[in-house]
């Protein structure tokens, strides 16, 4: 009887502490809307994300100096892209394929071709 009780009394507690979480929660939620807590973080979180390659990152990612011919570039890229995409990271594909990206411009503005 007194097991039978005791879990009685766990089950309910239990369910009386997730409702307690739960309007905590929400709370919490109002809150950071009220002062501005959360559109800041979005706002921070967007900063970061957009944060734009430099130059000389990309030209390290690449393995390449700014006398670097474009075709040599684009052979860099392909080497390095395809060996990432058989058995390497997902991620430093995509940094070698923005560093790419980064550098398009530049050389478009030195008047070499970039064929895509």
């Amino acid at each position: 009887m007194a097991a039978k009780i005791l879990a009685n009394l766990i089950v309910m507690g239990g369910g009386i502490l997730a409702r307690a979480f739960v309007q905590a929660y929400r709370q919490a939620l109002a809150n950071a809307s009220k002062t501005g807590v959360a559109q800041e973080t979005l706002q921070n979180t967007v900063r970061r994300a957009s944060k734009a390659m430099t130059e000389q990152e990309a030209r390290q990612i690449l393995g390449v100096t700014e006398e670097t011919a474009w075709e040599d570039i684009l052979k860099k890229y392909d080497v390095l892209f395809e060996k990432n995409a058989k058995n390497g990271s997902f991620y430093i594909q995509s940094k070698v394929h923005r560093a790419k990206e980064c550098l398009e411009p530049v050389y478009q503005g030195k008047g070499q071709s970039t064929p895509g």
